[in-house]
């Protein structure tokens, strides 16, 4: 890695999630990692709607059900035209989560990189959140060559890691797609997952942000993180990913995605 430098801390306590991530109206966000996208990604859209209007949920992959508190509305339809022309007919301060269909898992299958393209254009839309992998309720991942499936409308990737994953080995247990981690890092399975290892399968060309759009920042979560614990392995982790020099990568965020608390590093 290149030569150490000093990172300052901007803020211990935004004024909202949208500034620790420096969401602007009308943006397409994308989530991939592991470690608590799907919770972040209601979180953001609640929050883009009560700052400017209505809020977009869906998923370029496949997720569970939301529940009444993380959506206002489930639209379901294989004919992507007709949710498009149905989403317009809600609440100016709704959530709505979009899919094609529930699956015999139980889990929605989600919605063609298009319709996000598509939805992007349409005014009055606050913002549209998706969720652009699966991660198998693990803390981290490394994705296959189909993954992450990120829309060409996306103005920012938020690469999710959830911290629980430090200090503990590259396995199948822990890391998802844990024989793809250890090919990227050029380590033995069994290896013990540091800052280092994050760093750099977050800014690895084939690791977790790979397949973003040239023109889209890139902001990593570091997740699971107490605020008011020690956060000294979190600053190394987030020193560690912005030493690694990644062009599109300038800030992470820490924090804990069903709270309003973050620190912001750059």
């Amino acid at each position: 890695m290149p030569a150490t430098k000093k990172h300052a801390i901007l803020s211990v306590q935004p004024t909202s999630i949208l500034e620790a991530f420096g969401l602007a109206p009308g943006e397409v966000t994308c989530l991939v990692g592991a470690g608590g996208k799907t919770s972040l990604m209601y979180v953001l859209a609640r929050a883009l709607s009560r700052k400017d209007g209505l809020a977009i949920t869906t998923t370029t992959t496949k997720i569970l059900p939301p529940s009444g508190e993380e959506t206002d509305a489930l639209l379901l339809g294989n004919d992507e035209r007709l949710l498009e022309g149905a989403i317009l007919s809600k609440g100016r301060h709704d959530v709505i989560t979009l899919a094609c269909t529930v699956l015999e898992s139980g889990k929605l299958d989600g919605v063609s990189p298009g319709l996000v393209d598509r939805l992007a254009q349409i005014t009055g839309i606050s913002g549209i959140v998706v969720e652009g992998d699966g991660s198998a309720r693990r803390n981290l991942k490394a994705p296959n060559a189909t993954e992450p499936v990120i829309p060409a409308s996306t103005s920012l990737v938020i690469a999710v890691v959830g911290m629980g994953v430090v200090g503990c080995p590259l396995d199948e247990q822990h890391v998802f797609r844990a024989s793809i981690a250890a090919d990227l890092l050029g380590l033995p399975m069994g290896s013990v997952i540091g800052g280092d290892e994050i760093a750099r399968l977050v800014t690895h060309p084939q690791g977790i942000v790979k397949g973003t759009p040239a023109g889209a920042r890139i902001v990593p979560f570091l997740n699971q993180v107490d605020l008011d614990g020690d956060l000294v392995g979190a600053r190394d982790v987030a020193r560690a990913i912005l030493d690694a020099g990644h062009p599109q990568i300038h800030r992470v965020v820490v924090g804990e995605a069903r709270k309003d608390n973050f620190l912001v590093i750059e």
